[in-house]
């Protein structure tokens, strides 16, 4: 699952819960997947062709109808049933079958923590770097210093396009080439982002970049992921990997695990993906309403042509920072889903804390005392987000 409210189980999220959707008013996260409902005569052609799983014919129109909509025709991609598996799978394929002496994860501390379980359950121990102040994503210098201490022992470099910001992948195919590293991007919450050119986020990219299609995303469906490469041929190996390590029928010569989309949740992509311009065009009228707005608080900083919007994570002012829990409740009180962000982030984490490793984190620390996220979805009104805003100033003082 690569959503998250960190501290703070599903079912007390505010978003769908049955309980507290009557006190709610306007959710954090208001889950909006393509409707099984209206794909009845669909669904019953999968009945009908008994394929179910296993790179069915939905599943493979999908993947072609990406990488032609979203990728410019450019490499290929597949599908995965979630994306914490798309992880494990493209970070055991960037390691190889030998890591002596490689045993380190390079990753931010300020992202989910699929990334480092994903990390763990290869063999390597996170080694979590800090991020930038402005666009908060892994911060260059940061990474370099710690490739320069640790050296040929950083197994591969795990960057995270933070909440869907389309980060520099020129970057880190030079990162890749002087230090001789293999990269796999976290792009979990990135379907959908554009980059400067206006090209879907990791076009022509020649190595894994994994994103999600998880419910709570602007690409929702049910559970779901894609790994997109520009190389075909790292797909297929990915692809079979994903298949138990199947390179033949029921033969295993690959490492694998069972990580394969069901037909019914590629239909739903396959309906989102028709949707996903205007979505994300509204989550983006949305986001710049709330920067208009909020004028004290603190924004990241973006850097591609358009991006998936989740939900609107801001800096509250350094003199509320003290007050950033009194100030969710008080939202919550008032019907307003609000909550903190990878806060704490990774390397505060209890678990992490034991299995991980990290270096200087002060910007890190700075940044996760200080973020909350605000409501955005595909139905959310403009006359809602001035109510937000409007009780996040009144709340604030």
């Amino acid at each position: 699952m690569r959503s998250d409210l960190p501290g703070m189980p599903f079912s007390r999220w505010p978003i769908l819960n049955a309980h507290e959707a009557a006190t709610v008013n306007i959710p954090l996260l208001k889950p909006s997947p393509a409707r099984l409902s209206g794909l009845v005569s669909e669904l019953q052609a999968i009945e009908a062709s008994g394929w179910f799983t296993n790179f069915g014919p939905v599943n493979t129109r999908f993947e072609e109808e990406m990488i032609e909509r979203m990728f410019d025709g450019v490499g290929a991609c597949l599908t995965v049933s979630n994306a914490t598996l798309g992880l494990m799978l493209a970070i055991r394929h960037a390691i190889g079958d030998s890591v002596q002496g490689r045993r380190y994860a390079l990753m931010p501390s300020f992202t989910f923590a699929a990334m480092a379980q994903a990390a763990l359950w290869n063999g390597l121990t996170p080694l979590f770097c800090d991020i930038d102040q402005d666009d908060w994503i892994q911060s260059e210098q940061a990474e370099r210093e710690v490739l320069e201490r640790y050296g040929a022992a950083v197994a591969v470099v795990v960057p995270y396009a933070t909440f869907g910001n389309a980060i520099d992948l020129a970057r880190y195919d030079r990162l890749s080439k002087q230090y001789n590293v293999p990269v796999v991007v976290d792009a979990a919450a990135s379907l959908g982002s554009q980059d400067k050119d206006g090209n879907g986020f990791g076009t022509g990219f020649g190595q894994p970049v994994v994103f999600s299609m998880h419910a709570t995303k602007a690409f929702a469906t049910l559970e779901g992921g894609l790994i997109y490469c520009a190389d075909p041929a790292v797909i297929e190996r990915l692809r079979a990997m994903s298949n138990c390590g199947f390179d033949e029928p029921r033969i295993a010569s690959l490492p694998g695990l069972n990580a394969k989309l069901p037909e019914v949740s590629a239909l739903l992509a396959l309906a989102k993906l028709d949707d996903l311009d205007a979505v994300i065009e509204r989550r983006e009228a949305v986001a710049a309403r709330y920067r208009a707005n909020l004028n004290e608080c603190v924004f990241q900083q973006l850097s591609g042509r358009r991006t998936a919007h989740t939900f609107m994570p801001l800096l509250l002012p350094e003199r509320c920072a003290g007050r950033r829990a009194e100030i969710v409740r008080a939202l919550s009180d008032k019907g307003i889903g609000a909550a903190t962000y990878f806060s704490p982030h990774l390397a505060e984490h209890p678990y992490f804390q034991k299995t991980g490793a990290s270096g200087d984190l002060t910007v890190t620390e700075k940044i996760a005392e200080r973020i909350i996220v605000l409501p955005v979805s595909d139905t959310i009104t403009m006359d809602e987000v001035d109510e937000v805003c409007r009780a996040l100033m009144a709340v604030s003082g």
